[in-house]
């Protein structure tokens, strides 16, 4: 299957239009042409530097303004976040993600970083980070310390993008994702769905992501999770099976991309997350707690994925693979 990345907005919203079946086998099949359909890659995330980030997100807990009881935490030792990847290793995480609530990391900010993705990588785990906008001299620094990915999501569709943030422009989240990819790292870029979008925001959050320049090496699908205090707070939630379709349509757009299960899965049932996999999403966010909001146990994911016959990867997920 080839990958294309001169999609139309016509033709994204005639996937989402699909019979439900009929999307699910596209999906399927483009799934089985790059990846293991029994393997699911996981991911762990941890808060290195948590709140008083001047952003105003209107789905975040951590912007500095709105009051939704979140404590501000300083950066996190080295030794507190390197035991926290061994645990997260231990618990069969092959990748260790971590994010810090700045709208851009001071260059002094980096030399604690860097020490976290070099003696994260040591205990032999891929690394992201999720900082938020990188000059490219930054971009390069990391690059050259070993970090593999580099987290910024889109969020949602240009159109409804100043409806969610109006403090930084979706130019400028484009401008970190150029300087990551011209880096030489890979792109872990996705959005968040159920922010009171359209069908046609959807479409265009996966019409921007396919059509960059590189598909992203990894897709995050976040289904907003309702923080009280912030301006989201209240939103009519997303259907369920807008949610699967929206995994799907994912996944025949950037077949060879990892598509990840992230936020929001505490409100899913395992019958929803079933059919996600199902769709085409082959990795997911490991452990008790994301960021700032909480994730299902490590228990009931690994006892889920033995009910499916998944399995999680005992290597970063990547294609291709023999058709299955």
């Amino acid at each position: 299957m080839d990958i294309r990345q001169n999609w139309t907005k016509t033709e994204v919203l005639s996937l989402f239009e699909l019979p439900f079946n009929q999307l699910m086998f596209r999906a399927q099949t483009a799934h089985r042409q790059h990846f293991d359909p029994s393997e699911v890659q996981a991911s762990t995330l941890m808060s290195i530097k948590t709140g008083a980030c001047p952003e105003d997100c209107k789905y975040c807990p951590q912007s500095v303004r709105y009051d939704t009881g979140l404590e501000r935490e300083a950066l996190v030792a080295l030794d507190d976040v390197l035991a926290a990847a061994e645990a997260a290793r231990q618990g069969g995480a092959t990748r260790f993600c971590m994010g810090a609530a700045w709208r851009q990391p001071k260059d002094r900010d980096l030399d604690a970083v860097i020490a976290m993705v070099q003696g994260v990588r040591d205990l032999g785990m891929e690394t992201c980070l999720t900082l938020g906008m990188l000059s490219r001299g930054q971009a390069e620094r990391l690059k050259d310390a070993g970090l593999d990915y580099y987290n910024h999501n889109l969020d949602t569709s240009p159109e409804h993008y100043p409806e969610i943030i109006s403090t930084r422009t979706y130019d400028d989240r484009l401008d970190t994702l150029r300087n990551v990819r011209e880096a030489g790292m890979k792109v872990c870029c996705g959005g968040i769905v159920g922010m009171g979008e359209t069908r046609a925001d959807r479409a265009g959050l996966l019409l921007e992501l396919a059509n960059l320049p590189e598909q992203p090496q990894s897709v995050p699908i976040n289904n907003l999770v309702q923080v009280p205090g912030t301006p989201l707070d209240g939103t009519a939630p997303l259907d369920p099976l807008e949610f699967v379709r929206t995994i799907a349509v994912a996944r025949v757009m950037m077949p060879a991309s990892v598509v990840r299960l992230s936020a929001g899965r505490t409100e899913m049932s395992d019958e929803l997350q079933a059919l996600c996999f199902l769709a085409g999403a082959n990795s997911l966010f490991y452990g008790d707690k994301l960021l700032t909001t909480g994730n299902p146990e490590a228990e009931r994911d690994r006892a889920l994925l033995e009910r499916l016959g998944l399995r999680m990867s005992t290597a970063s997920v990547s294609g291709p693979v023999s058709p299955a």
